[in-house]
């Protein structure tokens, strides 16, 4: 019987014995007050039962949510990295003695079901954290959504500035673009002896405007020379052929083309320049290192060079052993380096929790921004004042099919 039920039934009953008219006899009386005796102590027990077993529940499990595109362009990023957030979540499933369960929501590759799979989180999940999401764009439409309501959110691989700009509940685990654009800027410059850029850029990707931004303006500091980029070009997230592109560019004779973007048409991007003839080197950051580049890339990516966040080859901390350890026991392959940025930033998340000692996210939100060489699996995180980790970035490059280590480069060079 439901609580509204038994209240309707008790009035009822309560009338009937304010009723003299109604009751006929001393015996129905004494027979009312019996049921209506049992009504409330029925009643009695189930706000006992409704009102203290629901919190007992949740105040045995501590809930974190994960929005993550799972589907669509951007799917093959946000399952490496909810592979790191599950095996995190494996290896360290409780925090101040209680369970963590994971709550994770496909934002399907789009700005709206991303601001929407936040807003669940928030909203009907009650989470007290969030983790999320491969992609800048995606994570910046959540953005005023978890400012608003509080819940702090701590991003793995997500590099754009205005992720965390005016945020303060907004965090990464992973260093930003400017670091990375002025990465292979130096790169360019310094190892490749380039001179004359190229640019081409998925212009409705914000992570790969901004990325390329850096670099130029990295670029053109380094050379000194204003008219250092010779060519710029742009394509939209899902194009194919890139043809009329990479022919422009060809024409304009640079010595290194800079092409940060999705891995599927980073791929195709590259296969296609090469049956062109254009043999210059082509870079880019961190969104080529999945298992997609190379098997769409195949032999054309070959030595494609890329800044990312982490090396398997360079283990940086203890907790660097135990994710390597852990990772190829249960996948029985080589983890991608967004994926140690998803089982950090579950970890980090533990570890404001038990500093703070609750799990009010308010709380876990100001430990989170006290954060200082925090351990993590792909190096020591320290938080800046805008919530952004002041770490080293990994230089690598495709050889013999397979992503492979070529340098480590300091915030401070």
């Amino acid at each position: 019987m439901e609580e509204s039920d038994i209240y309707i039934h008790m009035i009822s009953f309560s009338r009937l014995l304010n009723n003299n008219k109604q009751i006929k006899s001393f015996k129905e009386e004494e027979e009312l007050k019996k049921v209506s005796l049992i009504l409330a102590l029925v009643l009695a027990f189930s706000l006992v039962f409704t009102g203290c077993s629901k919190p007992a529940e949740v105040a045995d499990t501590i809930k974190v949510g994960v929005f993550e595109p799972i589907t669509g362009a951007n799917a093959g990023g946000g399952a490496l990295e909810v592979e790191g957030i599950k095996l995190a979540n494996k290896l360290y499933p409780e925090v101040l003695g209680k369970k963590v369960e994971l709550v994770i929501v496909d934002n399907k590759s789009e700005k709206v079901d991303a601001a929407s799979a936040a807003a669940r989180l928030v909203e009907k999940e009650k989470v007290v954290a969030i983790i999320g999401s491969w992609g800048s764009s995606l994570s910046m439409a959540a953005g005023d959504i978890v400012k608003n309501a509080k819940i702090p959110t701590v991003g793995a691989s997500c590099t754009n500035p205005l992720v965390t700009l005016n945020n303060d509940y907004y965090f990464r685990v992973c260093f930003i673009d400017p670091f990375q654009g002025t990465v292979m800027a130096n790169y360019a410059f310094n190892k490749l002896g380039a001179k004359k850029a190229a640019i081409i850029q998925e212009v409705s990707n914000d992570y790969s405007v901004g990325l390329a931004k850096f670099f130029v303006d990295a670029f053109k500091e380094l050379t000194g020379d204003d008219n250092c980029i010779v060519a710029t070009s742009n394509y939209n997230t899902g194009d194919q052929d890139f043809t009329a592109q990479l022919t422009n560019i060809k024409a304009a004779n640079p010595e290194v083309i800079f092409a940060p973007g999705n891995f599927t048409e980073s791929a195709l991007l590259i296969s296609q320049a090469k049956q062109l003839g254009i043999n210059v080197p082509i870079i880019g950051g961190d969104t080529w290192e999945t298992p997609e580049f190379i098997d769409i890339g195949k032999d054309a990516v070959e030595g494609a060079v890329f800044s990312t966040f982490f090396a398997t080859e360079q283990p940086i901390t203890n907790e660097s052993k135990v994710f390597l350890d852990e990772y190829r026991k249960e996948f029985k392959k080589e983890p991608a380096a967004v994926t140690a940025l998803g089982y950090d930033a579950y970890i980090l998340i533990l570890d404001a929790i038990e500093r703070a000692n609750s799990a009010e996210p308010t709380a876990i939100r100001d430990e989170i921004a006290k954060t200082v060489n925090f351990e993590g699996s792909a190096g020591f995180v320290t938080l800046d004042e805008n919530g952004d980790a002041v770490k080293d970035a990994v230089i690598k490059v495709v050889k013999d099919g397979k992503f492979t280590y070529m340098d480590t480069v300091k915030p401070i060079e």
